[in-house]
């Protein structure tokens, strides 16, 4: 089952209202006490629906879910559909220039401040979930999995998983890896990364600032799955494919 409704982000785009789409297990409908972990998307218009998706094809995460019978909620929110850079002013946690784009200033932390001090707040008080940071996950691809990594590194201590799918790591190189670096994280924080083998050649040296992420995030004794997807692409038909494999990465448990 899913619920779709309207939230503002008033330090970001004022009253303008977005869709956030909510997933809930069936279950949820026959075990009224019964609570869930959350997993916390970007880009929320093209989690689940075809016909709400910027080029036509959703990751279908609704599907996955029933068919699998995995017991979580999903939090979709909407990006900022601006054409002045919109999506990517909220989800850059840095200002920066680039030649083709120009000036951006990054909004990233308020829009962080927003999922983790508010909107987390009224979804733990409207749904059946399992409120706990061991419970609270997030995930996003392209510049939705950068403010993936950026959140399980930054609010730890709110999300313990995080799934960064194609995550855009290839500009602000310095301070990216700086972030990473200086990071203080729990001993348990689990991520899953992966890239595409056909992105590669997208940005200069994208395989060697891939590797300098990843060696970092195991240099911190972080539980890290990273993958190098087989002629993997930068769309949602490629990063649904790989939803079985963050879906067992952030639900992996082993006492």
């Amino acid at each position: 089952m899913i619920e779709k409704w309207n939230a503002t982000i008033p330090r970001l785009t004022g009253d303008e209202p977005r869709p956030v789409y909510v997933y809930i297990p069936d279950e949820a409908l026959r075990r009224p006490r019964k609570r869930y972990p959350v997993l916390y998307m970007f880009d929320g218009h093209n989690v689940f629906f075809d016909e709400d998706a910027t080029y036509g094809k959703s990751w279908g995460m609704k599907e996955y879910m029933d068919r699998t019978r995995t017991r979580m909620i999903i939090v979709a929110v909407d990006c900022n559909h601006s054409p002045d850079n919109g999506r990517l002013r909220e989800y850059s946690p840095y200002t920066f220039d680039d030649p083709r784009l120009g000036h951006i200033r990054g909004f990233g932390k308020l829009t962080m401040d927003w999922f983790a001090y508010t909107l987390k707040p009224m979804i733990d008080a409207r749904y059946p979930t399992l409120p706990g940071r061991e419970t609270t996950f997030i995930a996003g691809s392209s510049m939705g999995g950068l403010m993936s990594l950026y959140a399980v590194l930054e609010y730890n201590h709110i999300y313990s998983r995080a799934a960064c799918l194609s995550p855009s790591i290839w500009f602000a190189r310095r301070r990216i890896n700086s972030l990473v670096q200086s990071a203080e994280v729990a001993p348990d924080t689990v991520i899953y990364m992966d890239y595409g083998s056909r992105e590669m050649g997208n940005h200069d040296a994208m395989r060697a600032q891939f590797a300098k992420v990843t060696s970092i995030l195991l240099e911190k004794r972080i539980f890290l799955t990273s993958r190098i997807v087989p002629n993997g692409d930068h769309c949602e038909a490629c990063w649904e494919e790989q939803i079985p494999f963050f879906m067992h990465v952030l639900q992996y448990r082993r006492e």
